[in-house]
C-alpha cells in the first residue's frame, strides 16, 4: 500500500505544513486571507476548466497543496484573536481597570488557589475579545466559580511570567499556544456577580457534569473512586489527587484517565449494540448512524471538548457513517480526514502533547500492531485475546516512547502489565460507569450497584498504585533531545519497513540509520564542550552552578530539606544532559577563564582586594553603598539574585542604571548564565 497516494493524507501534512509556518514566522492576517481567497478562487475555476479530463496535470495538485498551504496559515492567523482590533490587549494602560469577564473553563486548582480561564467582554466601556487565565484565591466559604457566570471586576491585568531557569518548564509558552496571554489575580469578595445564566453549549455541558457530579457525591464514594469515575465518564481531571495521577503516570496507565480513542471506540461499540434494533425500521440504518454521530458529539462536548476526545470522536464519527453505510474504510484515510477537519477549526491543537500522542498512538496501532500480531498466532481464543492486546499496548508504546521521553523524560517499564490487566476490563468498567450515569440521572440507581462500582475503582486504583510503588522499574529524568526523537522515529520508521517488506534497500536503509545515531551520539559525547557558569535564580537563596562539560557542581546555601525537594538543578540535569553532579558551599571568588566573579554577602566584605572583578553578585541583601562600590572596583556587571529582599533589589537596580552600568537582576530576566 503506497501510504502517500492517498489525497487526504498530503493535504492533511500542508495543512500542518501551513499551521506550523504561520506560528513560526509572522504574517499579516489581510495579506495571508486576500491570498488564499485569491488560490481558492483560482483553484475552484481549474477545477471546472479541467473536469473532464482523465488525469490531470501535474501542476494542478501543486496548486491544491500551495493553496491548502495557504488555509492552514489562514487558519492559525484567524483563530489567534491577539491579531484582532478588538483584543482586550489593546485597552490595556497598565493600571486598575474595570473589566467584565465571564467564566469559560474551571481548571485544576493549586494548592493556594482556584483557577480559570475567563472570556474578558469588557474593558471599561470597550466591548472586547479575548481569553485570560484567573487566579483566585481560595475561600472555603464560598463556592467555586462556574461557566458562563458574568463578573465585574477592577484588576490590572498581569504580563505571564517566562521561566527564570534554564530547561524549566514554559508556562508562557504552553498558555499562549492556548490564545492566553495575561492573567489575573484576584480575592473572591472582589468579583461582582452579574449574571449566572447559561449562555453557551460548554456552560450547559458544564451544568449537566456538575449534575452528575450532585448526584454521584450521594453515594459517598471515596475522594479518589470520584476523581478517577469524573475522569473516565466526564473528562474532567479537576478532582484527581496528586498522589492518584502520580501513580497512573508512574504505570504508564494515565492514559486511561483521558478520554481519548481508546474508550470512545469502546462507546461506539456499546452504543452499535445497543441501537441495533432501530435498523429494523425504515431507514433504520440512517436513524441509527445519525444518533450514534449525535451521542458521540454529546459526549464530547460533555466532556469538555478537550484535544484528545475531539480528535476521537472526529475519527470515530468517520468509522460510524462508515459501518453504518456498508462502505469500506482505510484507517489512514480516517485518521487524515479527522486530523484535517481538527487542525481546520482547531489549529494550535498540533502543539497539543495529547493531540500528538494520540495521533501516534494511533497511528502505531494501525501500522505497527498487525506485523506484532503475526509474529506468534495462538491457537486459543484466550491466549489469541491477551496476545492481541498485548501487542496493541507494545505498539502503542513504540509509537509515542520517542515523544513521551522528550515530554516527560520518564519510561514505566511495567506499562505492559498495568495495560495488561486494565484494558481488557476497560469495556466493562465504561459500559458499568455509563449505566450508574443514567440510572442516577433518573433516580433510580440502587446504593448496592453504587457501591460494587465504587469497589471495582478501587481495586483499579490500588492495582495502579502498587504498580507506580515499584520504583525500580520506573526509569526517570532521562535526557531526550529533539534530536533524539528525530532519530528515533526514523528508526522506527526503517524498522518498520525493512520488517513489512524484507527487501535489501530497506535493510541498507536501517543500517545507514544505525550507523547515523551511534555516529551523532559519538560526536556529541566526544566533541560537544560545554562549559557554563550559571547563576540560578532561587526566591530566598543563593545557588550557583559551573557546567564542565556532562559534570555540574553546585554551590549552595540551602539546608538539605529543601535542596532535595528543589525542581531546578533536576531541569538542568535533564536538559544539560549531565551525568554528575557534586555539591559544595558557596565561595566568596570565582574564576572562568580571564573572567572573575566577586561574591559580596551580608558581610559586606569587598574592600582591599588584590584583584579587579569583572562581575559582582549581590547575595544576602548586604547592607552596602552600591554607588561607592562601583566606584572602587568598576565592574562590567553587577548581578541581583533572589536571595536579597526585593526593596534592597528595586534600589540597587536604579542605581545602576543612574551610574550607567550594566545589570542584571535574575527576578526579571531570570538565570545569568556565562558560556566558557
Amino acid at each position: 500500500m503506497k501510504l502517500f497516494n492517498f489525497a487526504v493524507i498530503k493535504l492533511t501534512l500542508f495543512l500542518t505544513l501551513g499551521i506550523l509556518l504561520s506560528h513560526f514566522i509572522a504574517f499579516n492576517i489581510l495579506i495571508s486571507l486576500g491570498i488564499s481567497f485569491l488560490l481558492i478562487t483560482i483553484l475552484g475555476f481549474v477545477i471546472r476548466a479541467i473536469k473532464n479530463h482523465l488525469k490531470p496535470p501535474v501542476w494542478f495538485g501543486v496548486l491544491v497543496f500551495i493553496t491548502t498551504t495557504s488555509v492552514g496559515m489562514s487558519s492559525l492567523l484567524i483563530h489567534d484573536e491577539i491579531q484582532y482590533p478588538s483584543h482586550y490587549s489593546r485597552y490595556l494602560n497598565g493600571n486598575v481597570q474595570n473589566t467584565t469577564l465571564r467564566i469559560r473553563e474551571v481548571l485544576k486548582p493549586g494548592l493556594y488557589q482556584n483557577k480559570y480561564v475567563v472570556d474578558v467582554l469588557k474593558i471599561e466601556d470597550n466591548t472586547v475579545i479575548g481569553k485570560s487565565l484567573l487566579n483566585l484565591s481560595k475561600n472555603l466559604l464560598k463556592n467555586p466559580l462556574s461557566v458562563d457566570e458574568i463578573y465585574f471586576t477592577k484588576t490590572e491585568f498581569k504580563a505571564i511570567a517566562e521561566p527564570l531557569n534554564p530547561y524549566q518548564f514554559d508556562y508562557k509558552a504552553y498558555l499562549k499556544k492556548k490564545h492566553i496571554h495575561h492573567q489575573l489575580f484576584l480575592n473572591q469578595h472582589e468579583l461582582l456577580l452579574i449574571s449566572s445564566n447559561t449562555h453557551t453549549v460548554l456552560g450547559y455541558a458544564a451544568r449537566f457534569r456538575v449534575h452528575i457530579q450532585n448526584l454521584l457525591n450521594h453515594y459517598h464514594f471515596n475522594p479518589d473512586e470520584i476523581g478517577v469515575i469524573n475522569a473516565l465518564l466526564l473528562g474532567q481531571r479537576q478532582d484527581l489527587s496528586q498522589e492518584i495521577y502520580e501513580s497512573y503516570t508512574q504505570a504508564g496507565a494515565v492514559h486511561i484517565l483521558a478520554v481519548s480513542g481508546l474508550h470512545v471506540g469502546i462507546i461506539l461499540l456499546l452504543l452499535n449494540y445497543l441501537l441495533k434494533p432501530i435498523e429494523t425500521i425504515k431507514h433504520g440504518k440512517y436513524f441509527k448512524m445519525v444518533i450514534i454521530v449525535m451521542l458521540l458529539w454529546g459526549f464530547a462536548i460533555i466532556a469538555g471538548l478537550s484535544a484528545s476526545v475531539t480528535r476521537a470522536v472526529s475519527m470515530f464519527t468517520i468509522f460510524a457513517i462508515a459501518m453504518q453505510l456498508k462502505r469500506p474504510t482505510n484507517a489512514y484515510n480516517t485518521l487524515a480526514i479527522s486530523m484535517f477537519f481538527i487542525l481546520l477549526f482547531k489549529p494550535l491543537f498540533i502543539f497539543d502533547v495529547g493531540f500528538q500522542l494520540s495521533y501516534l498512538a494511533v497511528l502505531a496501532i494501525i501500522s505497527i500492531q498487525p506485523l506484532l500480531y503475526n509474529i506468534i498466532k495462538p491457537r486459543f481464543m484466550l491466549i489469541d485475546k491477551l496476545w492481541t492486546i498485548s501487542t496493541v499496548t507494545i505498539a502503542a508504546q513504540l509509537g509515542i516512547m520517542p515523544l513521551s521521553l522528550f515530554y516527560f523524560h520518564q519510561f514505566p517499564s511495567l506499562f505492559f502489565l498495568s495495560n495488561l490487566v486494565i484494558i481488557p476490563f476497560l469495556g466493562f468498567i465504561l459500559g458499568y460507569g455509563i449505566l450508574i450515569v443514567v440510572l442516577a440521572i433518573v433516580n433510580a440507581l440502587p446504593l448496592g450497584i453504587a457501591e460494587f462500582y465504587g469497589a471495582i475503582i478501587s481495586w483499579m486504583n490500588n492495582f495502579i498504585t502498587w504498580i507506580s510503588n515499584q520504583d525500580t522499574y520506573l526509569f526517570e529524568h532521562i535526557s531526550f533531545s529533539i534530536y533524539h526523537v528525530i532519530l528515533s522515529y526514523v528508526l522506527i520508521i526503517t524498522g518498520y519497513f525493512l520488517i513489512k517488506y524484507r527487501t535489501f534497500k530497506h535493510a541498507v536503509a536501517f543500517l545507514i540509520t544505525i550507523i547515523g545515531i551511534q555516529s551523532f551520539l559519538f560526536l556529541k559525547n566526544n566533541y560537544n564542550s560545554n562549559n557554563r557558569f550559571i547563576i540560578y535564580h532561587k526566591s530566598r537563596y543563593s545557588m550557583v552552578g559551573n557546567q564542565h562539560n556532562n559534570s555540574l557542581l553546585i554551590y549552595h546555601q540551602m539546608p538539605d530539606s529543601i535542596l532535595s525537594k528543589d525542581n531546578i538543578i533536576t531541569n538542568y540535569k535533564v536538559g544539560a544532559q549531565i551525568k554528575t553532579i557534586a555539591y559544595d558551599s558557596i565561595n566568596a571568588v570565582y574564576q572562568f577563564n580571564s573572567k572573575i566573579l566577586l561574591i559580596i554577602d551580608s558581610t559586606s566584605v569587598y574592600q582591599h582586594l588584590s584583584f579587579e572583578p569583572h562581575f559582582v553578585l549581590l547575595r544576602n541583601s548586604p547592607k552596602v553603598n552600591l554607588t561607592r562600590l562601583i566606584h572602587n572596583l568598576q565592574p562590567e556587571l553587577i548581578i541581583i539574585d533572589g536571595s536579597n529582599y526585593n526593596s534592597y533589589q528595586g534600589q540597587w537596580e536604579v542605581t545602576c542604571q543612574t551610574e550607567k552600568i550594566p545589570f542584571h537582576r535574575t527576578s526579571k530576566k531570570g538565570a545569568f548564565i556565562y558560556t566558557y
